[in-house]
């Protein structure tokens, strides 16, 4: 863009092609269910988009289609949901939520701000609103670096450990860049999983301060305030997982 005399631009794309990055193409799933079936197959849909060349991919948070802000059981879907958004190229909440309304110019969706599901919920997201905030320099330089290499901030294990057999199976964790290994958790009523972290590196869990030798497979808590996340021992990113205002 910049060669034609114009701003850079972003197009957000229901669908696209290999190289459609090249014209600022971001490609969202679609108009998906609000369930957790949906839920589970965003999260292979993103490692597909990201292998397949594309660095910029979302999904609508909660899921587009349903999804009641009063009902505890969906709550708990759009929390995990957003957990992981937090850590997707582009992060964005979207949604027709329930109650349906008839479609028109007064159309609103239903009530679908972080503050549309309770308190509990509200605080689980906006600490990870603040997470996202933190991590924006990391993934500014992931980005940079798609932009020149192709290698995109979202990939599955394998893309850095490829010498790792096991990690050529893992389909529902990820790396966000090279040095943050995210788990989301799947499925309701989840407070803990496991997670196979891949050989060749140290990894710290970010709520225990815990770490852990590459190859293991620890079984860490994840309750609704938080998924699984590791940090590569001793990278800079881990200060963005800090608290205290100084990360």
């Amino acid at each position: 863009m910049a060669s034609l005399g114009r701003e850079p631009t972003v197009l957000l794309c229901r669908s696209a092609w290999a190289g459609s990055q090249r014209y600022g193409a971001a490609v969202w799933s679609g108009d998906v269910q609000a369930t957790w079936e949906s839920f589970n197959a965003q999260v292979r849909a993103g490692l597909s988009v990201s292998l397949s060349g594309m660095p910029w991919w979302t999904t609508d948070i909660g899921g587009f289609h349903g999804g009641d802000p009063d009902d505890p059981a969906y709550r708990e879907l759009l929390v995990r949901w957003f957990q992981f958004g937090a850590f997707c190229p582009l992060f964005r909440l979207h949604g027709d939520r329930d109650p349906r309304m008839p479609t028109g110019p007064t159309m609103t969706g239903g009530p679908n701000e972080v503050w549309s599901y309770g308190d509990e919920a509200y605080a689980v997201l906006v600490r990870y609103l603040r997470l996202r905030e933190r991590l924006r320099p990391y993934l500014q330089e992931q980005m940079s670096a798609a932009s020149k290499t192709g290698v995109p901030p979202v990939r599955s294990l394998f893309v850095d450990f490829p010498d790792d057999a096991r990690t050529w199976d893992v389909d529902d964790a990820f790396l966000f860049g090279p040095d943050v290994l995210v788990a989301p958790v799947l499925a309701p009523g989840r407070v803990e999983r496991s997670v196979y972290l891949p050989a060749g590196a140290r990894w710290v869990h970010t709520e225990t301060g815990e770490a852990y030798d590459g190859g293991s497979e620890p079984t860490v808590p994840a309750p609704l305030a938080s998924i699984p996340v590791f940090v590569r021992e001793g990278a800079p990113v881990a200060e963005a997982f800090r608290e205290d205002g100084r990360g």
